[in-house]
């Protein structure tokens, strides 16, 4: 079983190229159920800023929904009155 990540726990910043990325524990990994390759989504809330695995279904519905609120902008806006 792995130990337990005191949170909140300071992570280095590195500079990769042109962009900058932080190298997450293990614990973290493990924590978020997430691995070398896989993706993970920022999320804004109330609170800061939230890391998760992405969850691809989400992005994929969320997708549809915009190209149907684009198809249907006018309709909506009827709606919204």
């Amino acid at each position: 079983m792995n130990k337990p990540f005191a949170v909140p726990h300071e992570l280095k910043l590195i500079k990769i190229g042109n962009s900058v990325g932080v190298i997450l524990p293990k614990q973290v990994l493990a924590r978020l159920g997430v691995a070398p390759g896989d993706s993970v989504s920022v999320v804004d809330t109330p609170d800061g800023l939230e890391l998760r695995a992405a969850d691809h279904g989400f992005e994929e519905q969320m997708a549809a929904a915009r190209e149907v609120m684009a198809r249907r902008r006018k309709a909506l806006r009827e709606l919204a009155k």
